[in-house]
């Protein structure tokens, strides 16, 4: 990446300024598009309908006074996660990617990350927010916690959107461990990290708008997170993305 390039990216604070700018400079041009059988396009976001879903979203959230909250992200892999966590970003609204627990699974390590992150909101799906309230119990704290189906949303709320007044210190979102070997652990991730973060990827990898992608990874995790959905949208690249599961069932659907 050339010096007036990076010296342009580093005046910006926040990924909230990033997504704006892609959408103003490249508004038609397709962000991201979900395989829903890791061949078939079900649903894509060009960079405007992506900013614009953010800020429907942060204006819901804006009118719950939920700035500074603590909000879970309870989605299966799909462009439904990345509106729900940039709009968390635009409202100031701290995020908490959690995957959603699987059938006949134990709700432990969902439970546990409610209670470390003191969530108050979750945000989901109307189905998912079925599935899952019923099977919550009122211990733990989940009693308090107010579910926001981001499916249910019209865009052309996001007119009422109101910037956060955020900063490259403020908190982005917690990023927990799995869990598999003790109880789940969270780091703090703020604007400035991300941005850092993301800038060293793309002098490392030399990305450019140019460039199509393709990722079966999780976007609960780091690498399927800041690797295949923050990285592109910072770039400004297209970002073709498919549930693990279908990967993991063909591999080959990966490579084609």
């Amino acid at each position: 990446m050339g010096g007036k390039e990076r010296n342009r990216l580093s005046k910006q604070t926040t990924l909230i300024e990033r997504l704006q700018e892609q959408a103003s400079e490249q508004p038609d041009k397709r962000a991201f598009t979900f395989l829903s059988d890791g061949e078939t396009e079900i649903d894509s976001l060009t960079y405007h309908q992506l900013n614009e879903k953010a800020k429907a979203i942060a204006t819901v959230l804006q009118n719950a006074n939920a700035q500074g909250q603590r909000a879970l992200l309870l989605y299966q892999p799909g462009l439904d996660f990345i509106t729900a966590f940039l709009g968390c970003l635009y409202a100031g609204v701290v995020a908490v990617p959690v995957y959603p627990p699987r059938a006949n699974r134990s709700l432990d390590r969902l439970l546990a990350i409610i209670t470390d992150a003191e969530a108050g909101l979750a945000l989901t799906t109307n189905l998912i927010q079925e599935q899952i309230t019923s099977k919550l119990p009122i211990a733990h704290g989940t009693a308090k916690i107010k579910f926001i189906a981001t499916d249910t949303f019209e865009l052309n709320i996001a007119s009422a959107w109101q910037h956060p007044g955020i900063t490259k210190d403020h908190l982005a979102f917690l990023q927990y461990t799995s869990g598999s070997t003790g109880t789940p652990k969270g780091v703090m991730v703020n604007h400035g990290n991300l941005l850092a973060n993301s800038d060293t990827i793309n002098y490392c990898f030399q990305n450019s708008r140019a460039h199509t992608a393709v990722s079966w990874l999780p976007p609960y995790h780091d690498m399927g997170l800041i690797g295949c959905i923050i990285q592109p949208m910072y770039i400004g690249l297209s970002m073709y993305l498919m549930a693990p599961v279908t990967f993991l069932q063909r591999p080959y659907r990966w490579l084609k």
